[in-house]
């Protein structure tokens, strides 16, 4: 019989479900107070919140949510890594957190982004993303380069009478 306390528990786990993007899953054994700390506020800044929970309630907010369940990645003593906002900036945050010497003892284990489980590398190629302004910006410079070569195409002949009458205007100072 489940007590009210996890019940309240998986409602609040379902609700962060709802609210968020997607779903990191990280081993955190080993870690002192002060790196877990860290790690909350990088994830923070991120645009996430970072929540330790039982497998077994995770699981069940999971289902509740419709969302796969990652079944491998439910075991051991996990810290779930939510991403409301920005995917991409949350995995980037843990990853750059695992990378820096010391913080080894945080591992990657994998997540779920809509209906998709990630593994580590998933995890990891989505990280090395780069952050949303670039991409919006390639999206628009891809855009405007048929643009741009339609202006030039266009302005060509133009372009060329005018250097044509230039020179003959010169020929006939010359003269």
């Amino acid at each position: 019989m489940p007590t009210e306390f996890r019940k309240q528990q998986v409602a609040d786990h379902l609700e962060k479900l709802q609210r968020s993007e997607a779903v990191f899953v990280c081993e955190y054994r080993g870690l002192t107070v002060a790196q877990m700390t860290q790690i909350r506020a990088k994830v923070r800044e991120a645009g996430g919140e970072m929540k330790v929970s039982r497998n077994t309630l995770m699981t069940i907010a999971l289902t509740e949510a419709g969302l796969p369940v990652p079944e491998s990645l439910m075991t051991g003593p996990n810290i779930f890594s939510f991403a409301y906002e920005n995917a991409p900036a949350v995995a980037k945050a843990l990853n750059d957190f695992t990378k820096e010497k010391g913080n080894e003892k945080l591992v990657i284990k994998g997540g779920v982004l809509g209906q998709s489980i990630l593994d580590k590398a998933s995890v990891t190629a989505l990280a090395d993303l780069p952050p949303r302004e670039v991409l919006l910006a390639q999206v628009v410079g891809t855009i405007a380069a048929p643009l741009r070569g339609l202006v030039t195409v266009l302005s060509g002949p133009s372009r060329g009478l005018v250097t044509c009458l230039n020179q003959i205007k010169e020929k006939k100072e010359a003269a």
